[in-house]
């Protein structure tokens, strides 16, 4: 018979605490307890309670709360809350664990896994590793041996001496124990007083329990300071597939010549035999931009925000309505990735200004020139265009906003 047939006979499941009742003060508090703090789009325990629920070998499965966090915990658990026991945990680690010990007496399991909440890159090869070594009387500690040189510190904050790393190894769990055994070591410490094990294998050694050691993983890392969650957040978010929220608009726009000696092209002035018409300056590019802009967040057109039967807006500027549209944008959260207008004309030429009008767009929208294209074509002479009756402009622009595309 295999070490796992003679551990499976123990019990057909294996039961389950897991401790999430600490304040996680070492990771901020400006998003709550660490244990529900987001990554990967959920809270920490929700990643946790998954890999032990779906595991085929754990059972009953007991979360060691604050008594603040009822709510909270259902919140983040989603459906998973209906499937576990949430029970009150106490003022320390060691508390919790007891406490959710006595709420597995009834079901009266065989063994027993306690897991930190916050270690949410648990994976079953290493439950199953630590589920095969519990014995009758024996304990198991998923561990990895200590990689760092260790130094001691004196009282004056000065290297004291260098502690050798052979057979030192850095717990982690799952840590796994007979059930009885361990909820005994628990009970006797608690009322003996003993409250300063910072684990279950340090009560199972002070109560002689052997424990046995088992490879432990290097991606079960504990999510300790918030710059821990900023990197688990970041290794989940790369793992799955990501949607992100470009929008693209586009706008066009056309104006007819009158007398005049300049027209006005995407902000700059370029002398010429005539004028276009228009309510403002008429700056065909800076309208048909405006337009584009204002459809990456759906905020209407030119006319809604400045309608043309507005005396107050005659030979206005029209870098008012650009900015305007990207004043807009920003504050949707949006980031203008990059601007292109194309101006159709037969006249004036507009390459010898091209220099000058990226550097007012750039000033107007807030990016750098480069993300600015400003081209000019002709109309081959045919339509209006080409009998130089007027100026057309279509303009694309690119914003990013936050978050994903939904579903």
């Amino acid at each position: 018979m295999t070490d796992a047939s003679k551990n499976q006979s123990l019990d057909d499941k294996v039961a389950v605490v897991i401790v999430a009742a600490g304040r996680g003060a070492r990771a901020g508090q400006a998003n709550g307890p660490k244990q529900y703090q987001r990554i990967g789009g959920r809270a920490v325990i929700a990643h946790t309670l998954e890999t032990f629920l779906a595991h085929p070998r754990t059972g009953p499965v007991i979360v060691a709360i604050h008594a603040d966090d009822g709510e909270l915990f259902r919140n983040a658990a989603g459906a998973s809350a209906d499937r576990v026991l949430a029970v009150t945990g106490g003022d320390s680690r060691q508390a919790s664990v007891r406490l959710g010990l006595l709420a597995l007496r009834d079901s009266a399991p065989g063994r027993v896994l306690v897991h930190d909440a916050v270690r949410p890159f648990v994976d079953a090869t290493l439950i199953d590793r630590t589920i095969d070594a519990i014995g009758e009387r024996q304990g198991a500690l998923p561990a990895l041996p200590v990689a760092d040189t260790l130094k001691r510190e004196s009282a004056a904050g000065m290297i004291e001496e260098t502690v050798s790393r052979n057979g030192l190894h850095a717990a982690q769990t799952p840590q796994g124990f007979p059930f009885w055994p361990l909820l005994a070591a628990h009970e006797k410490a608690h009322h003996l007083g003993k409250a300063d094990f910072t684990d279950d294998a340090a009560i199972a050694e002070w109560a002689h329990i052997p424990v046995k050691l088992v490879p432990g993983s290097p991606d079960n890392i504990k999510l300790t300071w918030a710059r821990d969650i900023a990197m688990a957040d970041q290794r989940l978010s790369g793992e799955r597939p990501r949607f992100p929220d470009i929008r693209t608009g586009n706008g066009y726009d056309v104006h007819a010549f009158e007398p005049g000696d300049h027209v006005m092209l995407c902000g700059v002035a370029i002398p010429h035999d005539r004028k276009l018409s228009g309510h403002s300056d008429a700056d065909v590019g800076l309208h048909a931009l405006t337009d584009a802009l204002l459809a990456t967040c759906g905020a209407g057109d030119i006319g809604t925000h400045f309608p043309p039967s507005d005396p107050q807006w005659k030979g206005a500027a029209s870098k008012i309505f650009v900015e305007h549209a990207a004043k807009l944008v920003r504050g949707r959260g949006g980031r203008i990735a990059n601007a292109d207008i194309t101006l159709i004309c037969e006249a004036p030429r507009v390459g010898p200004h091209r220099e000058a009008m990226t550097a007012a767009l750039a000033a107007m929208l807030g990016i750098s020139g480069e993300r600015i294209s400003i081209k000019a074509t002709t109309n081959e002479k045919l339509g209006f265009v080409g009998r130089q009756e007027g100026i057309a402009a279509i303009a694309t622009a690119s914003v990013v906003f936050p978050g994903e595309v939904p579903e």
